[in-house]
């Protein structure tokens, strides 16, 4: 008698919709951040700022593309570990860039809990509440939505990003009485603007766009990803360009872009002078959804990263575990959550942030040199977007030079840090020997609902 065959191991469930999918790329970009970045981009671009946001844009969707044109390729959890595993067949490489991403992920985690914990305490003015037990409370939290479903963690996203949005608008809504007020041309130096301007502010203002690369490990989880993918991640860099060239030609209008660049909050003095009415309360609520989003992305990117590396074989065999009712990777959620625990109590972890951009660089020149090899191989499969090979080769000299720019002009202890963490995932990887399983080194593909 033929034994019954093993049941089927349950699949992620394929539920995200194309504009879940444009919400989660746009939220990923959006943040906390470009409410400081634009007085810091003002301090060395001056009346320019919005050039700088532009030019970074082209440069940022380079890589965008070549995300876009993999998701729609190989729409598997483990993004780009997946695709480095495939592209190039060597367990070190694909291990090395699935924890850079899996640490820059968790680091944001940690780093965006602390805000949160310190936000609702200017908010509420609980001063007895300790900041670390809010920001674990939080933790908790996050982690409960990422293990409650996917649908459920893409209404979060909407809800956050649509208060990211809002806020943004109202600045450009408020200020654009004063759109002509300024010379949208005008530079510190008095120079004019040229080649080494433009790299200047390309180099700032790139990081705005940090963000899009998530959408790709939850690319298993989106209906029809072939079509929806590119257009989610290319409508959302589009979008978030919209909104940061429209903020920042609102904010020089309205406050001078030398005082813009001193002033702690930029948007808190655009608002100020342009909406006296608008509560002083309103942009620490607006900051809380931002980073609250931040977070939640972060999690969800590092739960589906060690899912792919576990089917892999590069990770434990029991993390690529989905529950058969809630179909997430509810093993993955809950293994990384000692880690964002233990990062939260770190306290300050600033500099371990900014160190992690550095390997998020590398990553995203890795990627595109990924797609270039794939896309010389006839039998791998097309997707419903390509690119030609200038796009990816761009991407990864644009993210070298980046990469090279932050290393020689910045704080030598954050690529000094990035070093070190390098170290420690190489002395991992050496001590643990993980093995790619056969399925992985043949490109297998794992079971996908709806097939």
């Amino acid at each position: 008698m033929t034994p019954p065959d093993p049941p089927a191991e349950p699949a992620l469930h394929r539920s995200i919709t194309p504009f879940q999918l444009f919400a989660y790329t746009l939220g990923g970009m959006l943040g906390a951040g470009i409410y400081g970045l634009v007085g810091r981009a003002a301090g060395d671009l001056g009346s320019a700022v919005w050039l700088g946001f532009l030019v970074a844009m082209v440069a940022a969707l380079l890589t965008g593309l070549s995300y876009a044109s993999l998701g729609s390729r190989y729409p598997r959890a483990g993004g780009a570990a997946y695709v480095t595993g495939r592209a190039f067949a060597r367990p070190l490489l694909t291990w090395t860039v699935g924890l850079a991403i899996m640490a820059s992920g968790l680091t944001s985690v940690a780093t965006q809990s602390r805000v949160v914990a310190e936000n609702l305490l200017r908010l509420t003015g609980a001063e007895a509440v300790p900041q670390v037990a809010i920001a674990l409370g939080f933790v908790l939290i996050v982690a409960g939505v990422v293990v409650r479903g996917i649908r459920e963690s893409m209404w979060f996203n909407i809800v956050c990003t649509a208060v990211e949005a809002t806020g943004l608008l109202l600045v450009i809504a408020v200020g654009a009485p004063y759109w002509g007020a300024a010379d949208l041309f005008e530079t510190p130096s008095g120079e004019g603007i040229g080649l080494s301007f433009l790299m200047t502010g390309a180099i700032l203002t790139f990081f705005a766009f940090i963000g899009f690369e998530d959408t790709l490990n939850v690319a298993e989880e989106a209906k029809d990803p072939r079509r929806t993918l590119p257009i989610g991640i290319v409508c959302a860099m589009l979008a978030a360009t919209a909104l940061y060239i429209a903020v920042s030609v609102t904010a020089v209008s309205v406050v001078p872009w030398r005082e813009l660049a001193a002033a702690p909050g930029p948007l808190a003095e655009v608002m100020a002078r342009a909406a006296p009415w608008f509560p002083g309360w309103g942009y620490v609520a607006i900051t809380l959804f931002a980073v609250a989003n931040t977070a939640l992305l972060n999690y969800v990117t590092a739960s589906r990263l060690l899912l792919g590396m576990a089917r892999q074989g590069l990770m434990p065999a029991p993390l690529a575990r989905i529950h058969p009712g809630r179909r997430t990777p509810h093993i993955a959620v809950l293994a990384l959550m000692p880690v964002v625990v233990a990062l939260v109590m770190a306290g300050d972890i600033g500099q371990l942030a900014s160190a992690t951009v550095l390997l998020l660089l590398a990553v995203f020149a890795v990627v595109n040199l990924a797609l270039l090899v794939l896309q010389r191989r006839p039998a791998e499969p097309h997707g419903g977007f390509e690119v030609p090979w200038p796009v990816p080769a761009g991407g990864a000299l644009v993210c070298g030079a980046l990469l090279l720019n932050r290393i020689a002009t910045g704080d030598w202890r954050a690529p000094a840090l990035a070093g070190a963490m390098l170290a420690v995932i190489l002395l991992a990887y050496a001590v643990l020997r993980p093995r790619r399983t056969p399925e992985a080194a043949d490109g297998a593909a794992p079971p996908l609902e709806g097939r």
